[in-house]
């Protein structure tokens, strides 16, 4: 069990990294910090790397926090 518990740390944190990592790239490949602030308009447009980065993060901590559902409630 304490293997399943580091790997929820592990998929939590680096897909925030991820996910900041691609907010990081496409901030410093078009200068648009604004569209950054204003998350809830859709006005970011990631080229296919930065999209790919981007899912991944999101799918890993949504994996993360699956996991620590699943260690905290059902084991």
């Amino acid at each position: 069990m304490i293997y399943l518990a580091i790997l929820e740390l592990l998929l939590f944190w680096g897909g925030l990294i991820l996910f900041l990592v691609s907010l990081g790239l496409y901030a410093f490949r078009t200068g648009d910090y604004r569209s950054l602030l204003v998350f809830w308009q859709p006005t970011i447009r990631f080229n296919p790397f930065e999209n790919t980065l981007n899912r991944a993060g999101l799918l890993m901590m949504i994996l993360g926090v699956a996991l620590r559902f699943y260690l905290f409630y059902i084991s």
